[in-house]
């Protein structure tokens, strides 16, 4: 790999819009099972909470020393209220966060032992925001849009990202020429029309082409379906312990072998990728240095236990060995 400064991070200055959740961690052991029926029981030492969904994008980008605008909901209980808490702790402003009462902010929670996930409960309300909502998301990105270098489309499919956010959202991108880069959760991927890189993994990619991939020439296949199908540029899809591959127009598929060492907890990896990707393209590095970059970011990542990020300390001793 060409060298490359990832010091330039943090100078970059991003946007993210999408679906803000809390990620709650019951951590303890187990040493029996239950007499009421066959389950662990878990005995809990502590607990603790963390920005998940769109939230751990932007865990990663400050992680990164880059500089955030959230864009987002929140509902007005606890895990809303968290929210807030959260970005206050990273000293993000959190004046185009809007409180919606009648969309509760999802909640995660995972229990966990001995470094194993045994079980996760989701507390959640899936619908879409009001036109209002849109009509003031719109302007919190347009407020904010000049001074950016980077969009990131974070979409968990809790009805923050719709098709009309989305198309106004890659309007003003285009106006002022920002990137804009978009992690997929809908199946129908012409919601993302035009996009500057859409990031989907193996199976997102293999709904929304409506294709069972089970080769690389599947997965070639229906990259290309996709990439017309959205007027795409650039396409990056992760495939876990097999990389992930990068399609541009007009250039030869290229293959990224994993980083994964180890694997503890997949949690996240996707927003470790298209916030690495998108800090290495806003920072000047070109489509596959960038995602080579992500890719060793995942690598960290996922021998992590939970929704983690990686340091920039602990990406430029993992990278040292590409230089």
């Amino acid at each position: 790999m060409a060298k490359f400064d990832i010091d330039a991070f943090k100078s970059v200055k991003a946007i993210v819009i999408g679906d803000l959740m809390i990620d709650e961690y019951l951590w303890g052991s187990v040493d029996r099972v239950s007499p009421e029926a066959p389950v662990p029981v878990v005995c809990v030492n502590r607990e603790s909470q963390t920005l998940g969904g769109a939230g751990n994008v932007i865990n990663n980008l400050v992680s990164m020393g880059a500089t955030v605008c959230a864009v987002g909901t929140a509902g007005t209980g606890k895990a809303g209220q968290m929210i807030f808490e959260k970005l206050g702790e990273l000293g993000i402003a959190t004046d185009t966060i809007i409180s919606e009462p009648h969309r509760p902010t999802t909640r995660k929670t995972r229990v966990i032992a001995s470094n194993q996930q045994v079980l996760r409960i989701d507390k959640e309300v899936v619908t879409h925001i009001s036109d209002h909502t849109l009509e003031r998301l719109v302007d919190g990105i347009e407020a904010n849009i000049r001074d950016a270098d980077l969009i990131i489309l974070s979409d968990y499919n809790k009805g923050l990202i719709t098709r009309a956010l989305v198309e106004k959202t890659v309007a003003l991108a285009d106006q002022y020429q920002i990137l804009t880069l978009a992690d997929p959760k809908s199946l129908d991927f012409s919601k993302y029309r035009s996009v500057s890189v859409l990031t989907p993994n193996k199976k997102e990619a293999s709904l929304a082409a409506n294709m069972d991939i089970q080769s690389h020439q599947d997965l070639v296949a229906a990259g290309e379906k996709i990439m017309d199908h959205a007027c795409l540029e650039k396409l990056l899809i992760t495939c876990g312990k097999d990389g992930m591959v990068l399609f541009e127009k007009d250039q030869p598929v290229f293959h990224i072998e994993s980083d994964a060492r180890q694997v503890f907890d997949v949690s996240g990896a996707g927003d470790t990728v298209i916030s690495l990707l998108g800090l290495g393209l806003a920072a000047g590095a070109g489509f596959r240095q960038s995602a080579r970059i992500a890719n060793v970011a995942a690598g960290i990542v996922v021998a992590k236990v939970g929704t983690a990020t990686a340091t920039i300390e602990e990406l430029k001793l993992a990278l040292k060995s590409f230089n």
